[in-house]
């Protein structure tokens, strides 16, 4: 099967994987499981005011059952004892797609709960709870949003998952870094968990990877409480790529990349349409995940990709692991406006939805900037720049900036992670001048558990040389909740007592609230 064959194959597939009605497989052929299909959860993702797309991925011990495609039947019911069923169907799980189910659903009642579960022969997965957007023109009293980022698997447990799923959000955006691709440290001091994978280049290992952290508990529960939306970041493939370009000659490269986006497709609760990016045709070297999801006219959430578009970091070396930092005054490339984060379909995109989010009709209360890192400005004491963020693409940042000046929705919030720290900051029109006006305000979380790599010493010397950051922590663990209305937007920061406990406390670090139309964050 040459190239072009095989995509054109698994296009078929994954359209007939997604699909909400089948043939029917007789189920008196149903296999012989030796242990539960269903090890790795199940999950919602991207809801919609009439649908949802629900996920779950088979674990099938036998090999003669590793090689077949299999029939998974699903329901979706008002009540949790499935009394109530209001939709059911099947769907194909096939070896092509790690045997994952991505089932799209149509036809719900906008702005409701449902429970949905999957079977395989006489094997019942856990039931999961999701829900509805509203309709577009409705006007919710509120939405809870919980963002979360960054879980390496030594690093720490997913206690901050189980906290997140007592305090029931609505919603789950998940800023990237799912997993790791690193083989377990040599030196395991103070790590919470090691495990036994090699670092990650083939299909087989980014599957394996996820299906490791797919196996924590919290992370299940949380999965299986809301929807999620999804974005990605650099370790769902390797650390600090930028586009077509990593470490290792390109070729190799593109084929690791394509191996990690096509488990990442598996694993995640996307819907198909995230195959048809600007590239034509299924392949795993064009996965669009920026999109848009409407909260009704209170929030419009802009999810935004800033790996696979982006401009090589400025000055990095070829073939070097990381991006580094460098110094502006030895590194010309640095402001050269050609460079770009997001690439410049995906800027002309954001661009679009802003102006639509101010002038439409129905304006947006809540314009949500949903991407990887943080977009303020941290300017160093030693005069250095971080080359792999925001820092290291000013022009790219400036563009941003003027379009949300340029075309002034109602109220724009950024949520980032990536730094592994908690930043609180006022965004200003030009960063570099603290007396511009503020037109936003940003909120960039911690992770759920991968270490900062910094000191709170150092991280405090940052903040007093950038009057725009109100808050910065590097010392704990956790995660966000955002709760809007209408008036106001609440913040709330959650960290954990002690990341190396699973069953570790969480307390409050601190609340920040932004009025409605009085752009930048205020301490509650």
């Amino acid at each position: 099967m040459n190239p072009e064959q095989r995509r054109a194959f698994l296009r078929k597939a994954i359209l007939a994987a997604a699909a909400t009605q089948l043939p029917r497989w007789a189920w008196s052929n149903a296999p012989a499981l030796q242990s539960n299909p269903f090890a790795l959860g199940v999950a919602s993702g991207d809801p919609a005011p009439d649908g949802v797309v629900l996920w779950t991925r088979l674990v099938l011990a036998n090999p003669a059952l590793m090689q077949a495609a299999h029939t998974v039947r699903w329901e979706v019911a008002h009540d949790v004892r499935f009394a109530q069923i209001v939709q059911k169907g099947e769907a194909t799980a096939l070896p092509a797609l790690g045997h994952s189910v991505h089932v799209e659903l149509q036809g719900l009642a906008p702005s409701r709960w449902y429970h949905y579960r999957f079977m395989l022969g006489d094997a019942i997965s856990a039931t999961g709870r999701t829900r509805t957007a509203p309709a577009p023109g409705d006007l919710p009293a509120t939405l809870r949003i919980g963002f979360a980022s960054c879980q390496r698997w030594e690093h720490g447990h997913y206690a901050a998952w189980h906290h997140l799923v007592a305090d029931q959000p609505d919603l789950v955006l998940f800023l990237g870094d799912y997993i790791y691709e690193y083989a377990s440290p040599k030196n395991t001091t103070d790590l919470a968990r090691t495990h036994n994978l090699r670092h990650a280049t083939t299909l087989a290992d980014f599957r394996d990877r996820y299906a490791l952290h797919k196996s924590d508990p919290a992370l299940q529960a949380a999965h299986a409480a809301c929807p999620w939306a999804v974005t990605w970041d650099d370790h769902e493939v390797q650390n600090d790529y930028a586009s077509g370009t990593g470490k290792g000659d390109d070729g190799s490269f593109l084929t690791l990349r394509g191996a990690a986006w096509q488990a990442f497709y598996e694993n995640m609760p996307l819907r198909a349409a995230s195959l048809n990016g600007p590239a034509s045709g299924t392949r795993w070297d064009a996965l669009q995940v920026y999109r848009r999801l409407r909260w009704g006219r209170l929030a419009h959430i802009h999810l935004l990709d800033s790996r696979q578009y982006r401009t090589w970091q400025a000055c990095r070396t070829p073939q070097s692991t990381s991006a580094g930092a460098v110094r502006a005054a030895d590194c010309a490339d640095l402001a050269s406006p050609a460079r770009t984060l997001l690439g410049a379909t995906q800027e002309q995109w954001l661009d679009t939805g802003l102006a639509a989010d101010a002038h439409t009709k129905d304006a947006t209360h809540w314009s949500v900037l949903a991407q990887q890192t943080l977009l303020s400005p941290r300017h160093y004491p030693s005069g250095v720049t971080s080359a792999d963020n925001w820092d290291g693409y000013p022009a790219a940042r400036a563009r941003l900036l003027q379009a949300v000046a340029q075309h002034a929705p109602r109220n724009t919030v950024l949520l980032g992670g990536d730094i592994h720290q908690n930043y609180v900051c006022r965004v200003h029109a030009n960063p570099d001048r603290p007396e511009s006006p503020v037109v936003a305000s940003e909120f960039c979380g911690t992770s759920i558990s991968s270490r900062s790599g910094t000191t709170q010493d150092k991280v405090d010397a940052i903040a007093r040389h950038n009057p725009h950051v109100l808050l910065a922590r590097c010392d704990q663990r956790g995660y966000g909740l955002a709760d809007i209305t209408p008036t106001r937007w609440t913040t709330t920061l959650r960290v954990l007592d002690d990341p190396l406990r699973a069953d570790s406390a969480a307390t409050t670090l601190a609340r920040f609230v932004v009025e409605n139309g009085r752009p930048g964050p205020k301490p509650a």
